[in-house]
């Protein structure tokens, strides 16, 4: 009778485990990726009319963090695109550099849609030089898009818009990239219009970029400034990720299936932790499974323009590169290293190391990435509505 009892009460405790794990479970979005209000942005892109569908194209662009720091402004034949200064990542981005390098991958997608709904685009860019974050960060316009009739061309890489995501799990190392799709890149990247694309694919050259990238993060971490701007981006909790609907989530750390959905429901990590793993990943999975690492170059590195027509050349690589079934992810510390180093004055260790791998002083690489084959596909970053994001 005793034992009867007993082997009851572990049974109510077990299921009462079970439930409370699977309670858990379902409130931290275990088996609800890429489901809920911050992800209907991926799925109702194309449903509006006017400006508004050009904005809808816009905000599902690659940008720095997914801190998605973009403003519009609408007329009947205009968009003005602005800065939301305010959603900077501190000592990871001191010029706002990346952020202007995201606008031009906005500008890029609204150019597409543009077309596609039978309308020429012209856009006209924000001469300037990028300055440091603002004491009171408020936003800056940065380009004007002026709408005529045109005829309609959807081409490729607008029906690419919705399934272009970040791919930052394990690559197919041992599955070579064409060389024709490697020449369809540098075409893309728009080399005539003061960028220069870079494609490191010969081992010795990979290495070193990749040397690079891997001693970037491993300076990264260990500035606590750092660390901080970046951890207040991170989205741990469902709550908070359908709350805000930016920033990193575990669904796109890269992460297995299994592995993503048991760090959903453990305890938050520390952000050294959380740092720790980005080097881990940088280190051991994303550098040494990518066959082709790259760099895209700019002639003034701290000109306005120069950053936005980054951001659009990127997104037209990411945009081709969905098209023939490859994956692409920004490994941007080499970089982002520069400007810290800028910013407190101190030796430019990495612009003179990324200098020595480009072999061309007029050249300032701006953007680094990876490049290949994805062992698996990766579900979307969430992202705000477009009624937040218009002026």
């Amino acid at each position: 009778m005793q034992r009867r009892a007993l082997l009851q009460g572990a049974g109510i405790v077990a299921l009462s485990l079970v439930g409370a794990g699977a309670w858990w479970s379902d409130r931290e979005g275990v088996f609800s990726v890429g489901e809920g209000p911050a992800y209907e942005p991926w799925r109702n892109w194309s449903a509006e009319q006017g400006p508004l569908a050009l904005v809808s194209a816009g905000i599902l662009a690659a940008n720095p963090h997914n801190t998605q720091p973009w403003r519009f402004k609408l007329a009947d034949e205009r968009i003005e695109i602005h800065a939301d200064t305010a959603r900077n990542l501190g000592t990871f981005d001191p010029y706002l550099r990346e952020m202007h390098i995201g606008l031009g991958c906005a500008v890029e997608n609204m150019v597409l849609a543009a077309a596609a709904r039978g309308r020429e685009a012209k856009v006209t860019l924000v001469d300037g030089s990028l300055e440091p974050i603002p004491a009171a960060p408020r936003p800056s316009l940065v380009a004007i898009i002026e709408l005529a009739p045109g005829p309609r061309r959807q081409d490729e890489l607008y029906d690419a818009i919705p399934r272009r995501h970040t791919n930052r799990a394990p690559y197919d190392r041992g599955r070579a990239i064409a060389p024709e799709l490697l020449r369809s890149l540098h075409s893309l990247a728009g080399e005539s219009t003061g960028l220069k694309l870079l494609l490191f694919s010969a081992e010795s050259e990979r290495k070193k970029l990749g040397d690079l990238m891997v001693a970037a993060t491993e300076t990264i971490i260990a500035d606590q400034r750092m660390v901080d701007d970046s951890q207040r981006w991170f989205r741990q909790r469902w709550a908070d990720v359908q709350k805000f609907r930016d920033g990193p989530t575990l669904d796109t750390a890269g992460l297995s299936p299994l592995v993503a959905a048991l760090a959903k429901i453990a305890p938050a990590p520390s952000p050294e932790r959380n740092h720790r793993y980005w080097l881990d990943a940088t280190r051991d999975v994303q550098v040494p499974s990518a066959p082709v690492l790259g760099l895209i170059a700019v002639e003034a590195l701290y000109d306005r323009a120069q950053a936005i027509r980054a951001g659009r050349a990127w997104q037209r690589m990411h945009l081709f590169a969905t098209t023939r079934g490859l994956a692409m992810q920004p490994i941007n510390q080499p970089v982002e290293l520069v400007d810290r180093e800028r910013q407190l004055a101190r030796e430019p260790v990495a612009a003179r190391a990324l200098a020595s791998l480009v072999g061309d002083p007029s050249w300032k690489p701006t953007f680094a990435f990876r490049l290949g084959y994805p062992t698996r596909d990766v579900p979307p970053s969430p992202r705000r509505a477009v009624g937040d994001v218009v002026i």
